[in-house]
């Protein structure tokens, strides 16, 4: 639950984080552990289209620990997951398979994301209306526990967002995160 009050509102631990959902979450389950051997995290795993006569796509943000991502990354990435998608075959019907770095404006879908883009502008969800709204915007400040904390209003509001009822964030593309990107 969003909280103004300051008081922290925790939640239980999540293991996947918001990374996938759905049969997304089955596929992510599958080729989480090969690509972490092969040295990656999964961002996210989204499936799109519903294969009736819509194109499926199945696509997989991944970065190195450091948060690297080079093209060749990509097609490792790209055969490991082809080859244990082939062999289990999770998803009914044809589909294509992007691999692809999170980029500047990625999505954020692990509490650490929150804390390592502490600083920077972001778009936050809700699963539930807070004081009659679900998303806002705001400055990260970073992580307490379970909770994500967000400076609205030019910091003069703080928001506490239980990452249990987070439905999805994503970074801002500011000229404060393309300087920031352009310095590593």
């Amino acid at each position: 639950m969003a909280d103004t009050t300051g008081a922290a509102v925790t939640a239980p631990e999540q293991s996947n984080g918001k990374t996938s959902e759905g049969k997304a979450a089955e596929v992510e389950n599958l080729i989480a552990p090969s690509l972490a051997d092969l040295g990656f995290e999964i961002v996210r795993v989204l499936l799109t289209g519903s294969g009736r006569g819509e194109r499926q796509v199945l696509q997989i943000m991944a970065e190195r620990p450091d948060g690297t991502m080079t093209v060749e990354d990509c097609a490792e990435v790209s055969r490991a997951a082809s080859a244990l998608l082939e062999v289990e075959d999770p998803i009914r019907g044809a589909y294509v398979l992007e691999v692809s770095s999170p980029g500047i404006d990625r999505p954020l879908t692990r509490l650490k994301d929150f804390a390592r883009f502490a600083g920077f502008e972001a778009k936050l969800e809700l699963t539930m209306p807070f004081e009659g709204q679900r998303r806002f915007r705001g400055r990260l400040k970073g992580v307490e526990d379970d909770t994500i904390l967000l400076l609205l209003d030019e910091g003069e509001r703080e928001l506490r967002v239980s990452f249990a009822d987070l439905a999805k964030a994503k970074l801002v593309l500011t000229d404060d995160l393309i300087a920031a990107s352009t310095a590593q």
